[in-house]
């Protein structure tokens, strides 16, 4: 399954909205400050990029205030470093890149607060500042030869172009699992690195030399591929829909064919990669953990009471449905009640916090074009 012409959020500002349900991505994106912080003051050119206009890219934007939180956030960047080393303001280009199914009306509906909050709190030391959409995959190209200063992209490169070939036999998993059969684990991987090589490519043709990216993905702690923090999520995904298969809610065909399109690598993977295609080097590695449930800020216990745990359930629920919702509509159609399937799901997730707190395993890479 190719997912380009697929994949996108849940649209709109309703209950079950990526709009409505995207603080786990918010917490991510503020995790990442220093990192962007660092990178765009250690840019090779910075004082060039900064003598017009300095255009930057986020890559998979997603939808909602998140968009244009990040797009705030290297503006402030931007005009922190010119007032310490006295630059004049550049002009600032912010092109939003998603694929094509994404919402881009409800961020086009907010940048006239966008535009209006600038001018109030920045005034007359902000250039002018344009916002753009770019629709596309960033598997292929999206922008002119080295037009770009910095690209940013957050919880995106994760997602594979497309579901691996040849695992027809992993019928009841969804992703890589303990139970998958071997060629799984190398498929999902082959495809990861081909994936992302396509997109380093694509990238060093259109950043400037010099230019950065800082890319925060889901990875994993360990080699094994089906460490909790990368693959079990999924599982208790999976088991929700075979329960629904074993109560006649689902057929089981369309269960045995269904696959999600990510992959959560790690560390050697990510390094790997980026060596062989030799456009980058790698500035920066880090790694950080965010609970299941975006809204749980406790790091420390591990055992939760079942009230907690419900709670935890719910949240979790529908931080994944408002992601994965469109890709189970794809492909089960209407033969899936969605309602019942993550009511399934927001139970079992809570039985397993309850137990073990697993947590969303992340890394947040910076990368600079040779």
């Amino acid at each position: 399954m190719e997912v380009e012409n697929i994949l996108h959020m849940n649209i709109g500002h309703g209950e079950s909205s990526y709009a409505s349900n995207s603080f786990l991505q918010e917490s991510v994106i503020r995790k990442t400050l220093t990192v962007l912080q660092d990178t765009i003051k250690g840019m090779v050119n910075i004082e060039a990029a900064f003598s017009k206009c300095f255009v930057m890219a986020d890559l998979g934007c997603g939808t909602g205030t998140n968009t244009l939180l990040l797009a705030s956030m290297v503006i402030d960047i931007v005009l922190e470093l010119c007032k310490e080393d006295n630059y004049k303001a550049p002009k600032l280009q912010v092109c939003l890149n998603d694929l094509f199914g994404n919402d881009f009306n409800t961020i086009f509906k907010l940048l006239s607060t966008f535009y209006a909050n600038l001018q109030k709190e920045k005034g007359e030391n902000i250039g002018s500042c344009f916002v753009s959409a770019n629709p596309g995959s960033f598997y292929g190209r999206l922008f002119q030869d080295e037009s770009l200063h910095l690209v940013h992209s957050s919880y995106a490169v994760h997602w594979l172009s497309q579901v691996p070939e040849g695992i027809e036999n992993n019928k009841e998993n969804i992703y890589m699992a303990k139970s998958s059969p071997l060629n799984v684990f190398e498929a999902y991987k082959n495809q990861f690195h081909t994936d992302f090589i396509k997109f380093l490519q694509m990238r060093s043709e259109e950043v400037v030399h010099g230019g950065c990216m800082v890319l925060t993905f889901r990875g994993r702690s360990r080699a094994d591929p089906t460490t909790d923090d990368g693959a079990r999520i999924f599982e208790l995904l999976a088991q929700s829909l075979l329960n629904m298969v074993k109560e006649g809610l689902v057929q089981e065909s369309y269960m045995h064919s269904f696959n999600v399109p990510n992959y959560a690598p790690c560390e050697d993977e990510v390094r790997c990669t980026i060596h062989d295609e030799g456009s980058f080097s790698l500035d920066t590695f880090n790694v950080f953990q965010v609970n299941w449930d975006p809204y749980d800020t406790d790091y420390t216990n591990v055992k939760d009471l079942d009230e907690q745990s419900h709670i935890h359930g719910e949240n979790c629920a529908n931080v994944l449905r408002a992601v994965y919702e469109p890709l189970l509509t794809s492909h089960f159609g209407n033969l899936i009640n969605i309602d019942v399937l993550f009511q399934k799901f927001q139970k079992l997730v809570a039985k397993d916090l309850a137990n073990k707190k697993t947590r969303h395993f992340n890394v947040v890479i910076s990368l600079t074009r040779k």
